[in-house]
């Protein structure tokens, strides 16, 4: 791992390295791993799901409280959540009848830290 990498340690405790690509080229596990994230976050309704979740007061949402603002079906909900769940965007429990959401926060770490460009790396005139 290069000095540059960020430590992001996940919900399984494992520890995940995070250069930024422009530091390194992506292995391939990790190139694996981070495409399912970013396949999970290509879909506008999941990409809405995962903003309503993040910026639930208290920082979890029932999924009653996120079939509202959608117009499909509550079991299209429940997909699209599967999806974030599966691709470890977000975790969930159950309680009583209800599931509750929350943004899983080492994922988005993750993520924000591969996209990172140092001010350095950006080539003279190029406007950013």
């Amino acid at each position: 791992m290069s000095k540059s990498g960020l430590l992001v340690i996940g919900e399984d405790g494992q520890v995940a390295c995070c250069s930024p690509m422009v530091r390194e080229p992506l292995g391939e596990e990790d190139a694996v791993d981070l495409a399912k994230m970013f396949k999970a976050l290509s879909d506008p309704i999941r990409l809405r799901l995962l903003s309503l979740i993040a910026s639930h007061e208290g920082g979890e949402a029932c999924v009653c409280d996120l079939t509202g603002p959608f117009d499909v079906s509550q079991p299209t909900i429940s997909h699209h959540l599967k999806v974030l769940r599966e691709a470890g965007l977000v975790g969930s429990e159950r309680r009583g009848t209800w599931v509750y959401y929350w943004v899983v926060p080492a994922a988005l770490a993750r993520l924000s830290s591969l996209l990172q460009t140092p001010a350095e790396a950006v080539p003279a005139g190029v406007v950013g």
